[in-house]
């Protein structure tokens, strides 16, 4: 096993995360008033399955489509008195302090110019936004009403993203970082059996922004920002396919982003044709390597070390929040200030979407786009 140094202050505290400890609710706290913006994503199950936690009072939840929102009420047990089909009134109704959005991520845009007036701190589905123009008008409206504005991915909970991190920046056991290859996806929205409500906005250029780009090439902007500390890219190029038309007819399916900074290069390669789901990373330096494999299986070579070493890391060895919502719940509270970049943030999520613009202009035009 690793060995982690006893925690101070420092950067990784500082660039993500605090001690899991830090997640414990208080008796005398009382639950935030939260509600549900949207049912159609596929993640729903994240928060409306999280019954036993008591940091959150779920109080109302939106979604226009009734026979979805009946569906789901059952499957999980909800009172129908929590179900609204306007989303506004809603809000004036329950008056929630947070909202959480689990609809098309064009949909976003709409959530936040709700909530914000009103002083309701959101948290979004990744990736925070369909395109640049969304993503400013979100920012300009999170600021003007100082509301906090979080995007949530998987890999902002695994112990080997925390590591890594932790490695690069404080241990600098790779040395000066010169590639970074990250690849994410699966099989296909549709292979992998996401339901025909879930698929109808994935798979549409306008309401999810694009196909497997947006989806999965997200996740390696978000990381890469965040272990670059915010450093601005130079350019960027991308390549994207279609290698199933007749499953993906308005979208691509397969897509390969290189992010070129001043002294080092991303590879990110998101798919929906992978033969099985995947979610890594590859950190390369002058001086040691690090390949975080999942969510808590690691390989590293470092400087003096002939071989690879095969690691597995827990949260009971690096600081991390394997839930996002205790995340989001700590930041209300103000227990925690999201830093500056790191992976929830909305500086990070304002940079991810102007890369994913960069890649889709990219594509289209077959030139590489300078920043």
């Amino acid at each position: 096993m690793i060995k982690i140094a006893k925690w101070s202050i420092s950067f990784f505290y500082l660039f993500i995360m605090i001690l899991p400890n830090a997640q414990a609710n208080p008796a005398d706290q009382k639950p935030i008033r939260l509600a549900v913006a949207g049912m159609t994503h596929g993640h729903i199950s994240f928060i409306l399955g999280r019954k036993d936690k008591k940091d959150f009072q779920l109080v109302g939840v939106f979604e226009p489509n009734t026979e979805l929102a009946q569906k789901l009420a059952g499957k999980y047990g909800l009172d129908p008195k929590l179900i609204h089909h306007n989303l506004s009134q809603m809000l004036d109704e329950v008056k929630p302090e947070a909202v959480v959005a689990f609809g098309s991520i064009f949909s976003h845009l709409a959530v936040v110019e709700e909530c914000a007036p009103r002083g309701i701190h959101v948290m979004v589905e990744k990736p925070l936004a369909v395109n640049m123009k969304h993503a400013t008008r979100m920012a300009e409206l999170a600021q003007k009403y100082n509301i906090q504005l979080l995007t949530d991915y998987e890999t902002s909970w695994y112990p080997t993203t925390a590591q890594s991190f932790k490695m690069v920046n404080e241990d600098h056991f790779v040395g000066t970082v010169r590639k970074v290859v990250i690849h994410d996806g699966h099989q296909g929205p549709k292979e992998i059996g996401c339901d025909k409500v879930f698929l109808d906005w994935l798979t549409d250029p306008v309401l999810n922004g694009g196909g497997a780009i947006v989806d999965f090439g997200c996740y390696g902007a978000n990381l890469m920002t965040a272990l670059t500390k915010g450093e601005k890219p130079v350019s960027v190029t991308a390549v994207t396919r279609q290698f199933k038309p007749d499953v993906y007819p308005k979208v691509d399916d397969d897509a390969t982003i290189i992010v070129s900074y001043p002294q080092s290069q991303c590879i990110i390669q998101a798919s929906w044709n992978w033969p099985f789901s995947r979610k890594d990373m590859e950190i390369y330096g002058d001086s040691g390597s690090i390949f975080a494999v999942n969510k808590q299986d690691m390989r590293i070579r470092g400087k003096g070390m002939t071989t690879e070493k095969t690691e597995q890391i827990t949260s009971a060895d690096v600081a991390v929040y394997e839930d996002p919502f205790a995340y989001f719940a700590d930041v209300i509270h103000r227990k925690i200030t999201i830093p500056p970049y790191g992976v929830y943030s909305l500086e990070n999520n304002i940079r991810v979407v102007k890369i994913l613009d960069a890649a889709r202009e990219s594509s289209r035009t077959g030139r590489t786009i300078k920043l």
